[in-house]
């Protein structure tokens, strides 16, 4: 909003049926009715599951049983959960330069009926709007009513949406209901939605859906269908399964049994509504985007869970101060926690601050402990591709942010790399150092962007086990949730110090306490890179950790931790 992408927004989060938080920004309001395109998609699933609550109408029902005029048509036998899966083989959108200005739904379908298929019915998912138009005339052909009806008697008066319409997106009401895109809306009325979806079906004690449809809605709907690489929930959360989507909405994240515990129904322009499961949450946050102003760093469809995944963290540690520090051109998260002198922790590649959890909660009984998400990862800002910063510079910046002086720092593997480039710029903010399985920082050379991401994630999940002298699922976890920007696009070549920092250590006596650690089961390379870093800081010291490997921290706790608090209390006593 700040880059007036979004005029204005509103954002209401509930836990366990209270309100945890509202506000609304800029020229918006709890009321204000705003197109929130894909996010209709879930209320417009939902209008027709009424339907097969309450008529003949079923999932498995061909469109043929219900349409004639798709009868002796191929596409006659796409099924009713295919046409809302995106299963269906329909094309996504009209052939530009058209636009769907029908008056009633039958006339939209009759122009669909003559489109060739992109693809044979439940042969792949294709993320798109016209199937769902065939859908909605199924629906009314069984209840025996317009759509628009349908929506307003059986989810919209009981629901008290009295602000929430389908009409097309920049067109004049009178036009065929766009059930796709074309949803008005408002905050109050979306959350009531989203309540009702949340009590599993039942709002204010009226039954509105079925439990058992809620959860069909719920359930992977894509099921054989091949799913190409760069739908939303790669491009959103870096994870890959084929089970992204239900009926009407996505997948976001699943348990170990596959079962979904948080759903979406994003737009577009930036309206994102979810329902986290675990967390006992749902929220929605409402804006639509002035395209004219998009940035080219920032897309309101793939940057949306930002939202959620922020309300998760604050949700499992409502214990610890929380927060963005603003670097200028990003705002970096952290947490904090504990009094006294501070801690500084930095995180690995492809992982996030989570990964010290073990450490977190230790090390704040006895210091004031600070971890955050470095820039491109976790919940931090993801860098502007083409413009240059360094991982050293903005750990000065979350210093002076948080009105710290000086600190401890301890860095893993990255966050090592990066502690060795602030030690040269800035030595006397360095109270003492701990380097985990990392060393110096090397010379990035231009690479071109992955295109397969799904092959290198799991290419590298199955480096780090070759790293590691046990597998964890822990650590496996957070490269899940590695979004891999920095593997799909250009970082900066300034990021790290490189050569210069290897210079200032072979020109200059630190006289900082420092200590490094290392897996006993860690690459060659990284031990060999600890040894020579050693080697030019005179009174270091390297501590071997049997039975770990890369990520000591998470695999060796109980036992890095222990020495982490020996090695910070000798150097304050020292010091």
């Amino acid at each position: 909003m700040a880059q007036k992408i979004y005029p204005g927004a509103s954002v209401c989060i509930v836990k366990n049926d209270q309100i945890v938080f509202q506000q609304s920004y800029g020229t918006y309001t709890p009321a204000t009715p705003v197109y929130v395109a894909s996010a209709g998609k879930w209320i417009a699933a939902a209008t027709i599951a009424v339907v097969v609550d309450k008529t003949k109408l079923d999932w498995e029902n061909p469109v043929d049983r219900w349409l004639p005029e798709f009868r002796g048509n191929p596409q006659g036998k796409i099924k009713l959960r295919q046409l809302l899966s995106h299963t269906s083989g329909i094309r996504d959108y009209l052939p530009d330069p058209e636009i769907d200005t029908f008056s009633v739904l039958k006339k939209s379908v009759e122009r669909i009926v003559q489109l060739s298929p992109s693809f044979s019915l439940g042969s792949r998912f294709q993320y798109g709007g016209l199937a769902m138009q065939v859908a909605g005339r199924m629906a009314e052909v069984a209840y025996k009513k317009e759509f628009e009806t349908i929506f307003e008697e059986e989810i919209a008066r009981p629901l008290g949406m009295k602000n929430s319409h389908f009409i097309p997106i920049n067109l004049e009401e009178g036009h065929a209901p766009m059930l796709g895109g074309g949803l008005q809306t408002t905050l109050n009325d979306y959350i009531h939605f989203l309540s009702m979806i949340y009590h599993d079906g039942i709002y204010e004690g009226k039954q509105i859906l079925k439990k058992e449809t809620v959860a069909e809605m719920q359930a992977d709907q894509v099921r054989e269908a091949s799913v190409v690489s760069g739908e939303y929930i790669e491009k959103a959360f870096g994870s890959f399964h084929t089970g992204i989507y239900g009926l009407g909405e996505w997948r976001e994240k699943l348990d170990s049994n596959g079962v979904a515990y948080q759903i979406s129904s994003p737009g577009w322009a930036g309206a994102y509504p979810w329902i986290n499961k675990k967390d006992s949450v749902y929220g929605f946050f409402i804006a639509h985007v002035q395209s004219s102003r998009l940035d080219k760093d920032f897309s309101p469809f793939y940057d949306a869970p930002i939202i959620s995944n922020l309300t998760s963290a604050i949700v499992h540690n409502s214990d610890r101060k929380q927060g963005f520090a603003d670097m200028g051109d990003a705002q970096l998260f952290y947490e904090e926690k504990g009094v006294g002198t501070p801690v500084i922790l930095l995180h690995a590649h492809s992982v996030d601050r989570r990964m010290w959890d073990a450490q977190f909660d230790a090390l704040a009984k006895h210091f004031r402990v600070i971890r955050y998400d470095l820039r491109g990862y976790g919940l931090s800002s993801m860098p502007a591709e083409g413009k240059e910063f360094t991982a050293c510079e903005d750990l000065k910046r979350v210093m002076d942010f948080l009105q710290i002086p000086k600190a401890h720092l301890v860095g893993l593997s990255l966050g090592a790399m990066v502690l060795s480039d602030f030690m040269t710029m800035y030595p006397d903010r360095v109270l003492s150092a701990v380097l985990a399985d990392g060393a110096l920082s090397f010379d990035l050379q231009p690479k071109e962007p992955e295109q397969d991401l799904k092959t290198f994630k799991a290419n590298w999940k199955a480096s780090m086990r070759e790293g590691s002298c046990a597998d964890s699922p822990f650590l496996i976890s957070l490269i899940d949730d590695w979004r891999m920007w920095q593997v799909s696009h250009r970082e900066s070549p300034k990021l790290f110090l490189g050569t210069s920092a290897r210079n200032y250590y072979e020109t200059n006596k630190v006289k900082t306490p420092v200590l490094f650690f290392v897996g006993a089961c860690d690459f060659e390379g990284t031990k060999k890179a600890v040894a020579e870093l050693s080697a030019l800081i005179p009174g270091s010291k390297i501590s071997t950790i049997k039975n770990a490997g890369h990520f000591s921290c998470i695999e060796k706790p109980e036992e890095f931790t222990e020495k982490l608090l020996r090695f910070i209390t000798e150097s304050l006593c020292n010091f």
